[in-house]
């Protein structure tokens, strides 16, 4: 079916164009405020019910164990006034003497071991005690004058004494109840009953409860974190801080302000506040938010505060704000996908004939060049052709040339050969005529030792033929080569030439397996060692070195000799085919040319240095045998 193109006729430009350009810049930043203003309400809407929620939660919390405290501080308010029945007690405010406040001693101590209490102990009207229950121990209350105690100040008054302080003796916190001891409507003296609140903090240390309890003065005296403890809720005045340090009632303790990190007022006796991590309960946080709830003891001018942390609560809040925020991205993006489908739907059917007409054309110039790619082909085949005949003529042309240089070298040598040869064969006619002569006259002895040396000279012109024979057949591109072997056989090759030089030679390589045939490797060795020769011929005292060493994964085997060295004209034309500096009919100019061709053919180099002290190092670079390329050594 064809569309009609009218009906997706585009707009005009000044139509069209400008309306799309300013929904495409205002668009986005439009759709991230809404993202961040949703998110943020919905991030403060899950905190706002969360913190609500959590305050019921912590409500039933503060009263349960604000419960506890007074319950546990309850339990000891009888305990002063069972004095009064105590007529021991009586006599030794009556009466003081030893044997009475000693009395009073024994029977303070059991008291105090079965009510479980810090101490028990009785003061006189001065404020002077006059019997304790801890009279054993050494930092013992007898004798003291604790006149300056409030509670002992309220007790001789008549009235309930009740104490958070530190003792001035030990430096031991504890709460004191007190009562005066009447007799007959007169205050006779005080009783007194220290209780130690620690087992509360521990509770709420192992609980993991974050709570403390303030005094009237507005002083922690206990708290599940120690480093809250005995600092104050509020500020406090000079004259107050002046008045608690005279009282001695929290010690010398400093005093300093509790100050939170942040405070917020929610409600009566509610409030944000964020205080540094409690280490014991939060490990990873470095400052906690809590929600501090506040509450009054019952019998008492003290304060319970109870702290929820808040961090799990925002995280969630964040989470739910975050939540909200990416719905809302999501509902934005598929409507404005929705919007973009609808537009592509029209285009597509408005586009569909002129890709009909596109592909038509496209199969046309597919077809003209699969036919022009068909003849390249055809003609990059034959030209693979053609150089695969011109490589395999150019193998056999090198194969041509390495034998040349060989039947060059071999015709040198067969000079030199000649005369090796000529020596042992007239040393065979003189023994040979003499072993006749010593037959005839029955001197058998002398004959044997005649046959004997005849022998050992044919066996030299053997290996003499055998290495000429070795050094004239053809190699191959493959195998595995022995360098010792083929110095030696350098060597025996080059033996005629050697006789007439004072040569010495430093054979400073190691022995090793190449990957390179061993008759090629013996051609290279007899070209290197052959010039180091030549270029030692005028030398009094000639040397040759031969060096080995492993680099980058090859054997390196450096020749080098003490002769005239290399002028830097013609060190430019070394490797060239054909070019010799020997005179005459003595070089062809194949011998380093066809050295390097045998060495790269096998995966090594031939190169050449000029040391500063003289003469020329040529350096053989071979493979080790079984060694793949890309290996390491």
């Amino acid at each position: 079916m064809k569309c009609d193109p009218t009906l997706y006729r585009a707009a005009p430009p000044s139509l069209a164009v400008k309306p799309r350009l300013i929904r495409q810049l205002f668009l986005p930043p439009l759709i991230i405020l809404l993202m961040i203003g949703l998110g943020f309400i919905g991030f403060w809407t899950s905190e706002y019910y969360g913190i609500r929620t959590l305050g019921e939660n912590g409500e039933r919390q503060l009263e349960l164990h604000a419960r506890t405290v007074e319950s546990e501080i309850s339990k000891y308010t009888y305990l002063p006034s069972l004095l009064e029945l105590e007529s021991s007690v009586s006599k030794l405010l009556a009466e003081p003497n030893p044997e009475h406040r000693q009395t009073v001693n024994e029977y303070l101590e059991g008291l105090n071991r079965r009510s479980r209490s810090r101490a028990i102990y009785v003061m006189d009207t001065t404020g002077r005690v006059m019997a304790t229950s801890n009279w054993r121990d050494i930092d013992s209350y007898l004798g003291e004058d604790l006149s300056f105690r409030a509670y002992f100040q309220n007790a001789v008054r008549g009235q309930p004494g009740r104490f958070y302080g530190i003792g001035s003796t030990n430096g031991e916190p504890g709460y004191y109840l007190a009562h005066g001891l009447e007799e007959r409507g007169k205050i006779i003296g005080v009783a007194v009953v220290k209780v130690r609140l620690e087992a509360l903090e521990e509770r709420w240390q192992r609980a993991r409860l974050e709570a403390f309890v303030s005094d009237e003065n507005g002083i922690i005296i206990l708290s599940s974190d120690p480093a809250r403890r005995l600092k104050a809720v509020r500020p406090l005045s000079d004259e107050t801080k002046e008045r608690l340090a005279r009282s001695l009632q929290y010690y010398w303790a400093t005093l300093n302000e509790l100050q939170p990190l942040a405070r917020e007022h929610l409600d009566a006796g509610t409030e944000k506040l964020t205080f540094p991590a409690n280490s014991e309960v939060v490990a990873d946080d470095q400052e906690v938010t809590y929600l501090a709830q506040t509450r009054p003891l019952n019998d008492t001018p003290w304060n319970f505060t109870l702290l929820t942390p808040l961090n799990d609560l925002r995280q969630a809040a964040i989470n739910q704000g975050i939540l909200v925020a990416v719905a809302f991205a999501l509902v934005a993006f598929l409507l404005i996908a929705w919007n973009e489908r609808r537009k592509v739907i029209a285009t597509r059917l408005a586009a569909r004939e002129a890709l009909q007409e596109a592909n038509n054309q496209l199969e046309r110039r597919i077809a003209e060049r699969t036919g022009d790619l068909r003849a390249s082909n055809e003609r990059l085949k034959a030209q693979i052709r053609e150089r695969r005949q011109a490589e395999e003529t150019l193998r056999r042309a090198q194969d041509e040339l390495v034998q040349a240089g060989k039947l060059a070298a071999i015709g040198q040598m067969s000079t030199s050969i000649a005369h090796e040869l000529n020596q042992p064969l007239a040393a065979l006619r003189t023994l040979s005529g003499n072993t006749v002569r010593f037959l005839e006259r029955g001197a058998l002895d002398t004959a044997s030792t005649n046959l004997k040396t005849i022998n050992e000279l044919i066996d030299r012109m053997g290996r003499i033929t055998a290495s000429l024979r070795s050094f004239a057949r053809r190699g191959d591109d493959q195998g595995e080569a022995s360098l010792a072997k083929a110095v030696d056989a350098a060597f025996q090759v080059l033996g005629s030439r050697l006789d007439n030089l004072p040569l010495t030679v430093h054979r400073g390589f190691s022995q090793a397996m190449l990957q390179i045939d061993q008759t090629r490797l013996e051609q290279i060795l007899v070209n290197l060692i052959g010039n180091a020769l030549d270029a030692m011929h005028a030398q009094p005292a000639p040397e040759l070195w031969l060096e080995s060493d492993i680099h980058e994964g090859k054997y390196r085997l450096r020749v080098r000799d003490n002769g005239h060295g290399i002028d830097p004209e013609t060190r430019k034309h070394l490797f060239e085919p054909f070019f010799t500096t020997k005179p005459g009919e003595q070089g062809l100019g194949l011998g380093l040319t066809l050295s390097a061709s045998l060495a790269a053919a096998t995966g090594g180099n031939l190169a050449v240095e000029h040391p500063a002290d003289g003469g020329t190092a040529f350096v053989l670079s071979l493979p080790l045998a079984g060694h793949q390329p890309g290996e390491s050594i």
